[in-house]
């Protein structure tokens, strides 16, 4: 946020993922969620909307092989639920 305010010309597209451990419906709408949470929070602390986007890919695009029926570590798991922050300059 800090850094935003400090480039106007900045956006920043939001990207939620989640682990493969709920129904793919599940794990969209709590990525869903996850993302337009963290939209809301820029918005709150003096980010324009206009410069934001927010997306949940649910456990579409895991960084490892923990798919469903594979057995991982909480720590795996732990690796795929994340938000990414893809940042541009215009």
């Amino acid at each position: 946020v800090e850094v935003m305010k400090q480039y106007p010309n900045m956006q920043v597209s939001i990207r939620s993922h989640t682990d493969s451990r709920q129904t793919h419906k599940y794990n969209e709408l709590l990525s869903d969620r996850r993302a337009k949470s963290t939209l809301e929070f820029m918005v709150k602390n003096g980010i324009e909307r206009e410069r934001l986007t927010a997306k949940g890919f649910g456990e579409t695009e895991l960084v490892n092989n923990c798919s469903d029926g594979v057995p991982c570590s909480e720590e795996e798991h732990q690796k795929n639920r994340r938000s990414e922050f893809i940042v541009t300059l215009s």
